[in-house]
């Protein structure tokens, strides 16, 4: 790649989720080796707010679902890329593919990426198989099980040869360092549950509370607790109320710091409905925490089943207690699975391996 050329990332999310902070790591990593990178965010964003203060190269742009109608819009995409002499764009949401897709190949961008980190099948509309097949060049996907979903609904929507999967990194060096205070004390011989995650619809925290009941009614000891924040927060608080479990279910709010959170479990519950990669799993096994999820999307890439955690048909309130229940009688199993979570972080997502590798990807 010419060393005049820039890579470009355009995320214009406001809030904070896995797509940000993928884009965020990647355009600090390669500012940090001296590669050129713009970043298109939304104003006051939190991306916006991360990258403004290390220093990298940014242009605001609000962006919604029909902003790749507005030619003003694309027009001010178009200046961004030419007079930042961009080369590479790579693009968060369907919304970011369609406007910046558009302004790319009008700018004549050489590689128009859509980067894919949700386990969602496309739908197969006529918009979609427009810019799939006239705008993109390639795919990023963080998983074969996000790979999988592409064509789902119509397996000629992109060439499979065209699509790449590299998982997510994390930066287990800065995690490890990461200063933590516990925000739960153990009491007496409880097992500690514990979930973190937005509350929304695809984090399905309301199976959790029907775990509870399960657990309750086989009169085990255990406690669930429940980080984050979201809509679903009164639906929740509502329901631990209704089956009277304020004593066993604590709802803790959004959590600033997720090993904080994470070192007050014994193990950690996954109940979302679909995931692109899980990084909340990841961070409970560098914490020496096993998982028990879903036998959906990408979960498997992360647990490995018997091995540093348990894998359970979708939303099987039984085969989930079960396994919530084989950790209770056999705790040994907790810190054997935990130790063998940590081994397979360590060995197949380490920031250090895989951001060479998206940046050979970009750099080809």
């Amino acid at each position: 790649m010419d060393n005049n050329k820039t890579i470009c990332f355009f995320n214009s999310t406001k809030t904070w989720g896995g797509g940000e902070k993928w884009h965020y790591e990647m355009s600090s990593y390669l500012f940090s080796k001296g590669i050129k990178v713009l970043v298109i965010v939304s104003p006051n964003s939190e991306l916006q707010k991360k990258v403004n203060t290390i220093g990298i190269p940014f242009e605001e742009i609000k962006v919604s679902n029909f902003s790749y109608l507005n030619s003003k819009k694309i027009a001010n995409v178009v200046a961004f890329l030419k007079n930042h002499n961009v080369s590479t764009i790579v693009m968060n949401s369907s919304e970011d593919m369609k406007l910046g897709g558009l302004a790319a190949k009008k700018a004549n961008v050489n590689r128009i990426i859509y980067r894919r980190g949700s386990a969602i099948p496309i739908k197969n509309s006529f918009i979609n198989r427009y810019f799939f097949k006239n705008i993109l060049d390639e795919i990023l996907a963080n998983s074969e099980a996000t790979k999988a979903t592409i064509n789902a609904k119509n397996k000629h929507l992109f060439p499979k040869d065209k699509i790449t999967v590299i998982p997510n990194a994390i930066n287990i060096e800065k995690f490890d360092s990461m200063p933590f205070e516990k925000l739960y004390t153990k009491q007496n011989d409880e097992i500690i549950l514990g979930n973190l995650g937005r509350l929304v619809y695809q984090k399905n925290q309301e199976f959790l509370i029907n775990v509870a009941l399960e657990l309750k009614k086989r009169a085990l000891n255990f406690k669930l607790l429940i980080g984050g924040d979201g809509k679903l927060g009164d639906v929740l608080s509502q329901k631990i109320k209704t089956h009277n479990l304020e004593k066993e279910v604590t709802l803790l709010g959004f959590i600033e710091n997720p090993k904080s959170f994470m070192n007050c479990l014994d193990v950690f519950l996954l109940p979302s409905r679909w995931e692109g990669f899980g990084y909340v799993l990841a961070e409970a096994m560098l914490c020496e925490k096993p998982a028990i999820a879903f036998d959906i999307s990408s979960n498997s890439q992360i647990v490995e089943n018997n091995q540093n955690g348990f894998l359970v048909p979708f939303e099987d309130v039984t085969a989930f207690s079960d396994k919530v229940e084989y950790f209770i009688k056999n705790q040994d199993k907790i810190t054997e699975m935990g130790q063998n979570g940590r081994v397979k972080i360590e060995k197949e997502f380490n920031s250090t391996l895989i951001q060479e590798k998206v940046k050979k990807y970009l750099l080809a």
